[in-house]
């Protein structure tokens, strides 16, 4: 009896978590009331820290230039390089908004081994509003997006507000594998973690801070040194006593074509970048993976059927929820075109956890790093 129960037993944690996943979401979606609209909307400072060109950048740029937005709004772009690609559609989109506050801030000073932070350090003082934004070069929003955040704020405790991402168009299976990880793996473990322990971190899509919040844990300076800024900035807003507020207000995250190389790199970095920032929890997290729920209950189960009840109880709840997710809640019509690809992204999953505690090297734009205790990093030569 208890070997046939034994494929159960095993799927259970991550069963489990599937269908709390789906309570966090439903209870978070439905008692979500914007927060009244503060008169008059407070002055809004964006920086955008850019390096090279992106799908659809321009697009992704002037979205921030659209914003159904009555307080005053300065859109400043950090670059460390005259010559960078991008330096030409920056300078396009201040020719077709001009009446908007649009600043090119170029400087090549490093003041640490994260150059995005280094970029973000160099363009702050030109920054004159109290509510600071930083956002992605990828990141496209609606043209309510900065009114549903700045909203927030009308609470003097709240220090940060972020945002969850999304990815709506994919370029065939490479991209879709980590689209469907932000709906499927992303979106769900936000939500789960807000539920139990409120948010403690941010997310680097889309975060505003107040600028006493900022000023309070050392400015952008106390990033310098790390990959995941936006988990440290975060987290360290959140230890200083200041609260964080997630966003109901999704933004969309453009991808551009990629083969799978480049995204199974990319999946390792963010794999081993959250095993040093969180090294407890994300241990933790290996038991509601899916894929070696489902492998082991297959392999130790006393049957093949017994084994295949297990493995298909598990998926048909699993997909169950995805679809939930995708098609209520994240709205990004990936769900159930991309279905059949939810075991090979478990598969994924479970490989750069797995990969991500053999070693401490990580790749980010160009450039190579060593992972150091505590998320901090060092550049290779």
């Amino acid at each position: 009896m208890l070997r046939s129960l034994l494929p159960f037993i095993i799927v259970l944690p991550a069963l489990a978590y599937a269908l709390i996943s789906l309570f966090c979401a439903r209870k978070y979606f439905k008692t979500q009331d914007h927060p009244a609209v503060q008169h008059p909307s407070p002055g809004v400072s964006i920086l955008k820290p850019v390096k090279g060109m992106d799908a659809d950048s321009y697009d992704n740029f002037a979205s921030f230039c659209r914003q159904q937005y009555t307080g005053k709004v300065q859109l400043i772009f950090a670059a460390a390089s005259a010559d960078d690609p991008v330096i030409p559609v920056i300078r396009q989109l201040t020719q077709d908004f001009p009446g908007h506050d649009i600043t090119l801030c170029i400087s090549p000073a490093l003041h640490g081994p994260n150059y995005k932070v280094s970029n973000l350090i160099n363009a702050f003082p030109q920054a004159v509003h109290d509510i600071i934004i930083v956002c992605d070069s990828d990141i496209n929003v609606a043209p309510d997006y900065m009114q549903s955040v700045t909203a927030h704020f009308s609470d003097p405790q709240t220090g940060l507000v972020t945002s969850l991402y999304r990815t709506s168009s994919v370029h065939g299976i490479a991209t879709a594998l980590e689209a469907i990880g932000f709906t499927a793996e992303m979106i769900p473990n936000v939500l789960v973690a807000r539920q139990l322990e409120g948010l403690t971190f941010a997310l680097g899509a889309s975060m505003a801070v107040r600028r006493d919040a900022l000023a309070s844990i050392g400015g952008f300076e106390a990033l310098a040194d790390y990959l995941a800024d936006d988990y440290q900035l975060g987290n360290k807003i959140h230890r200083a006593g200041w609260g964080i507020v997630l966003d109901s207000c999704f933004v969309e995250s453009v991808i551009k074509a990629e083969n799978i190389t480049a995204v199974l790199s990319r999946q390792l970095r963010w794999a081993r970048t959250m095993r040093v920032s969180r090294p407890g929890g994300y241990l933790a997290s290996g038991i509601t993976l899916p894929f070696p729920a489902a492998l082991l209950a297959a392999v130790l189960a006393p049957s093949p059927m017994i084994g295949a009840a297990a493995v298909l109880l598990l998926y048909g709840v699993r997909m169950g929820v995805c679809t939930i997710f995708s098609r209520r809640f994240v709205r990004d019509g990936l769900f159930p075109r991309w279905l059949w690809l939810l075991p090979l992204r478990d598969m994924l999953a479970f490989s750069t956890w797995a990969l991500s505690f053999l070693g401490n090297r990580v790749e980010w734009r160009g450039s190579r790093f060593v992972l150091k205790p505590g998320g901090k990093i060092e550049e290779l030569a």
